[in-house]
């Protein structure tokens, strides 16, 4: 099992006791340079503009530049988004943004996207917000997009939605045969469909119960469509409190939080949860990227206490 830290860049309001916002930038790229000195496998931030619940003034950090000053920032850690709104960046472009992030990280870049989903930021921006199942055909062409500026001397793609007529993408970068590709979302119609076909690896979530039904339609996609099941690397993303007791650990949590727990959240023990990642990963799970409770992110005792018990001892 691989553990990734789920950076709190202020999307959830995660930086609000800190007003200086270049403090703010600072105590967040400690707890990545933290992560990759502890041993972590990855970090993640999110691709948003606005806080949630609700849009407000407070800091919301762009995930590519942050991205670009924590490739070198860190050493050995790997970096992703989870996940990248298509509709924000043309796919062209995109694809040469990461090839730069590759090289800049030497090569340690997973690459997430996702079809967009938070209307208020669409609207807010200038950008349309057409339905669901287009947003899903335009992250379609998207992907052929950005295979071919990955893997084409000149690219080239006419789609109903975005045109490349002879694109050059150098350097392409680090990582062959190309940079790792996340595709977001447990649609089972389209969007897991989309993963069998261009995806490397996914992220779903859920309790057990859909997680199991989620993998096993991927899986017969990755049958439909040819592609080996196990090529597919299954991240998901978890909630940890660790304390000493379950009880203790649950009172961690704050209520806004508690009713989005589910069976395989990381809240208990540590004997509760080396249980509940023995579940996941008998699940067909690979990688597990945490939210952690910061009670600031200046403190990072919940980061170190979970490599203490399991980074350095699984």
């Amino acid at each position: 099992m691989k553990f990734g830290i789920d950076i709190p860049n202020g999307w959830k309001m995660s930086l609000v006791d800190i007003k200086d916002p270049v403090e703010a930038y600072e105590a967040m790229t400690k707890i990545v340079t933290t992560g990759d000195e502890l041993g972590y496998d990855s970090a993640w931030v999110v691709d948003h503009f606005h806080t949630v619940p609700t849009p407000t003034q407070e800091v919301t950090f762009e995930c590519m530049m942050m991205l670009a000053a924590l490739a070198r920032d860190t050493k050995n850690i790997r970096i992703g988004q989870i996940v990248l709104c298509n509709s924000y960046r043309n796919p062209a472009l995109l694809a040469k943004m990461a090839s730069t992030l590759d090289v800049l990280s030497h090569g340690r870049l997973n690459f997430g996207i996702g079809a967009g989903w938070y209307e208020h930021e669409y609207r807010a921006y200038g950008y349309p917000y057409p339905d669901a199942p287009e947003r899903l055909r335009m992250l379609r062409e998207a992907l052929q997009v950005i295979h071919a500026m990955w893997s084409q001397e000149e690219a080239v793609f006419e789609g109903k939605y975005y045109q490349v007529r002879g694109a050059i993408n150098q350097p392409k970068g680090v990582q062959k045969p190309h940079i790792p590709i996340l595709i977001g979302g447990g649609g089972e119609k389209v969007t897991l469909k989309l993963v069998a076909q261009y995806g490397d690896a996914c992220n779903v979530g859920g309790d057990l119960k859909t997680l199991q039904h989620k993998l096993e339609v991927l899986k017969k996609h990755c049958e439909n469509v040819g592609r080996d099941f196990s090529d597919i690397h299954v991240t998901t993303g978890v909630y940890c409190s660790i304390a000493d007791t379950d009880e203790e650990a649950l009172a961690l949590v704050p209520d806004t939080r508690k009713n989005t727990l589910t069976d395989l959240s990381l809240v208990g023990s540590p004997a509760t949860i080396r249980e509940r990642i023995a579940t996941l990963e008998a699940n067909g799970v690979h990688e597990l990227i945490i939210d952690f409770p910061f009670p600031s992110v200046r403190n990072l005792e919940p980061l170190r206490r979970f490599a203490r018990e399991f980074i350095n001892k699984l």
